[in-house]
């Protein structure tokens, strides 16, 4: 049902409701898409929620309240039936004339179609993928950029203002490992000799970090300056600052192969330079919030919810990882963003509580709940029919790199930028994939599947019902440009019916999306829909010598392909007309 029709239909329900009970109707009316679609286009239990306190039989207070909205003129062409059933529902069948609007409203509006613009003018902050710049990302980290990425396009249809961010964890105990690691490689050690450094990184990438340092190679991050190899592995601030230079231009390409922009990236490091952390921690120890004990500073965070309170400084000095965060967040605040959403694995959730408990101690006006989380659980690799845990590149876990190649065939000898069919693929592949569940849930990642050409891959298997649409059109025989005059009452086969009814409810899968920021429900429509494409497909023929009805399916057909486009990029994947 398209967003027109059900606002008419609610208020012809809210009138009617008025008019039964003989007083104004302040509730709410809600209008479900029914399970079994012989029952109807749309089903309403206002009656059985007003029958009680009315004190009235619910199912005359049904009969009552139909009576009254096809009695309306608003509904006047836009439903055939207003039924009761059961106890006390409400089904509605629409006309024919407002099943088939869809299709006009589709033709019109094309990629704007379904888009609404209710949060105009909010500004939202999602944060996403922040990784540390001490290694290649991670398949976990390819879940947080397909699941942030796809959450902003779902935001941007309901009129959000984006604004999508990186926060590199560039300072801490991390970077010196990395640094020191580096450090050791360039010295000619390897992991496993005596010499080589305890809790040292041992991927292959520290080796080519090493080489490259010795060689003297310039090395560019997206929004940094260029950082040359000093060669001189005495120099430990020298070679921390190309080794995070050096990753950080990796990760650059990792996201650029995945097809993730972001608009700007926020260094850990800059909350220190510009004294942002202590101004923090400032701000709580003159709440009254903290307190010292055994040589160290804590917050008190269960006065705020915490199950226990924190250590915000160690008693050897340097801040525990959620302080900068809470530093971090005030600056979110202060630059505007009421809302801001950070998605992150589900080993971040002790962090919540001490967050926002720091938050409010800081006492700046920031509201409670701030900042709002999205917290996802990690993927298993699954190829040749076995879990694949480590990369060589990465010396401890799959890549996102990895798993874009093997999704897609790249060839690992050859530069993977300069195979773009390959690379394409890969990325629809995994981008699918990873927003194809509930992020709360754990997901299986099959290299297999994601290479299948069958009905069982669901990317493969909703990009070729575009496909497949487009080869149709290209031998029907009809002007597209003329499509506006076709009669689409004309679609009655049961197929089309059911088709109608999936294109309709775009819209609200959209809103559902971004109000439970769950991109995952696309993905379920966008199969939901190739499902239905492909019954009418197998039911009815396009090209057939009544122009009328073949013009009607034609219109029809250019309308679930922009929709299938339409859907498939807000998950940030390709729309192939040839496969």
């Amino acid at each position: 049902m398209l967003a027109q029709q059900r606002n008419t239909l609610i208020a012809a329900f809210e009138a009617a409701a008025a008019a039964a009970l003989n007083q104004s109707f302040e509730g709410t009316v809600a209008l479900e898409k029914p399970k079994d679609p012989s029952h109807g286009d749309a089903a309403c239990n206002l009656a059985m929620q007003l029958a009680k306190p009315a004190r009235r039989n619910p199912r005359e207070l049904a009969q009552l309240l139909a009576d009254h909205v096809k009695a309306n003129p608003v509904c006047a062409g836009l439903v055939d039936a207003v039924e009761v059933a059961g106890p006390g529902f409400i089904n509605i069948r629409l006309s024919q004339q407002a099943r088939v609007a869809v299709v006009a409203a589709v033709l019109q509006q094309g990629a704007e179609f379904g888009k609404t613009n209710a949060q105009a003018g909010q500004a939202v902050l999602l944060e996403f993928v922040s990784a540390n710049p001490t290694g290649p990302l991670h398949v976990g980290h390819g879940r947080q950029a397909a699941l942030g990425d796809a959450m902003a396009a779902v935001m941007k249809t309901q009129g959000w203002k984006v604004h999508k961010e990186f926060y590199y964890n560039d300072a801490g105990v991390q970077i010196q490992t990395l640094a020191t690691s580096v450090q050791a490689r360039a010295k000619g050690f390897k992991p496993g000799d005596a010499q080589w450094p305890e809790n040292a990184y041992n991927g292959d990438y520290i080796a080519d970090i090493a080489a490259d340092f010795l060689a003297g190679k310039e090395v560019q991050a997206a929004d940094g300056e260029p950082v040359k190899g000093s060669g001189n592995v005495e120099d430990f601030e020298s070679i921390r600052a190309f080794a995070v230079a050096y990753l950080r231009a990796e990760q650059d390409l990792d996201l650029k192969a995945f097809g993730v922009n972001f608009d700007q990236f926020y260094l850990e490091s800059s909350l220190y330079s510009e004294g942002k952390v202590e101004e923090a921690v400032e701000k709580m120890v003159a709440s009254g919030k903290t307190f010292e004990e055994g040589g160290a500073l804590w917050l008190r965070s269960t006065d705020y919810g915490d199950d226990k309170d924190r250590v915000m400084r160690k008693s050897e000095g340097g801040y525990t990882y959620f302080v900068p965060d809470v530093a971090y967040h005030i600056q979110k605040f202060k630059r505007g963003f009421g809302k801001v959403i950070n998605i992150q694995g589900t080993d971040h959730h002790g962090t919540i509580a001490r967050v926002r408990a720091g938050l409010q101690a800081c006492d700046v006006g920031i509201p409670q709940g701030y900042p709002d989380y999205v917290l996802h659980k990690m993927v298993t690799v699954m190829k040749g029919g076995q879990e694949v845990k480590i990369s060589k590149r990465a010396g401890s876990y799959v890549t996102v790199r990895d798993l874009i190649c093997w999704s897609g065939g790249v060839d690992e000898n050859l530069p993977m930028l300069e195979q773009p069919e390959a690379l394409t693929k890969g990325r629809d592949a995994v981008r699918f994939f990873l927003v194809s569940r509930k992020a709360d849930t754990e997901f299986v990642f099959d290299v297999d599947l994601a290479l299948a050409q069958s009905d069982e891959n669901p990317v493969y298997y909703v990009q070729y019902a575009h496909a497949r649409i487009h080869s149709i059109l290209d031998q029907a025989e009809i002007d597209l440009g003329k499509l506006d005059a076709a009669d689409l009452t004309l679609l009655a086969a049961p197929s089309e019916q059911a088709l109608l009814r999936v294109l309709a409810s775009y819209g609200d899968v959209l809103v559902k999306s971004a109000e439970e920021l769950a991109p995952h429900h696309i993905a379920f429509y966008l199969r939901e829909l190739a499902a239905a494409f492909h019954t009418f497909y197998n039911a009815e023929r396009v090209r057939i010598d009544d122009v009328a009805l073949k013009t009607a399916r034609v219109a029809l057909l250019v309308a679930v392909a922009t929709v299938l486009a339409n859907g498939l990029a807000v998950l940030g994947v390709s729309s192939p007309k040839r496969m």
